[in-house]
């Protein structure tokens, strides 16, 4: 079983995924991260690749991406560091879902089905390509993602029709990213009650998929509202601001994950 339906079938709530850019704030920072988000409590992880020319990223993601590429990260070197992550994580953390996060230029550069292949190799569960129409993944990758065992995660907006989400939640198999409001990724401040409507209009809708909803979600309020709608949520951008700075790596981890779970 993928380690993205394993977590959903064995937790049903206030599951923690959290955001960073690969190569940020140093280019070999990743494994440090995912050792300590994992060992601090964290569910899920998502890892950016970053990109020179993103859609849905805010000021912070999108700096992030910057200090990254300026690190020299590319997706050939993030393969390199990601391998034999797996064995490398305690017994207790080896199904911990990974998630790789970016955009489909790079992608298409590195080859889908390589791209696929590679990442199936190393043990990760699902992707999430925020510029890739369903329609031309149905048509033309989705027979790659799945000979892979990759899950494509889509994303659904407040502006998503029902009939969309429908058609979403009829051709996904890992869980449907909730695009909280109408913006760029970013923290926010609290949630308002046209975004409560949205949350609770989604949930009614009793989509077979389980929903992580994402952009806007910051601390410890905001983490706990959006799981009375959803099965848990995604952090980005305040964790990206947690970690940039000079300060010691691991604990600005520790104290960041604990700011949310308590």
């Amino acid at each position: 079983m993928n380690r993205i339906n394993k977590l959903f079938k064995e937790n049903k709530n206030n599951i923690l995924s959290v955001y960073f850019t690969a190569g940020f704030p140093q280019l070999n920072d990743t494994t440090t991260i995912i050792n300590e988000l994992k060992n601090n409590g964290v569910d899920m992880i998502e890892i950016g690749m970053p990109f020179s020319d993103p859609l849905a990223d805010g000021p912070t993601i999108q700096h992030s991406s910057e200090v990254a590429l300026v690190n020299g990260m590319t997706i050939k070197l993030l393969f390199k560091q990601l391998t034999n992550f797996r064995s490398n994580l305690s017994t207790a953390n080896r199904e911990l879902p990974i998630i790789l996060m970016g955009y489909l230029n790079p992608i298409l550069q590195y080859g889908i089905d390589r791209f696929c292949k590679d990442a199936s190799a190393l043990g990760i569960d699902g992707v999430i390509i925020p510029d890739l129409p369903m329609l031309e993944y149905l048509d033309e990758y989705k027979k790659i993602f799945e000979k892979y065992g990759l899950k494509n995660i889509f994303l659904i907006t407040p502006q998503t029709s029902e009939n969309r989400i429908r058609l979403i939640d009829k051709h996904s198999n890992g869980f449907i990213y909730m695009v909280s409001s109408a913006s760029t990724t970013g923290a926010k401040e609290g949630i308002g009650k046209g975004q409560e409507n949205y949350f609770k209009r989604i949930k009614a809708m009793k989509l077979k998929n389980p929903v992580m909803i994402g952009f806007g979600i910051s601390d410890h309020t905001t983490f706990s509202k959006a799981c009375e709608y959803a099965n848990g949520a995604i952090i980005g951008s305040a964790f990206i601001k947690a970690i940039d700075n000079k300060n010691d790596l691991r604990k600005n981890i520790r104290q960041f994950v604990e700011s949310i779970l308590h």
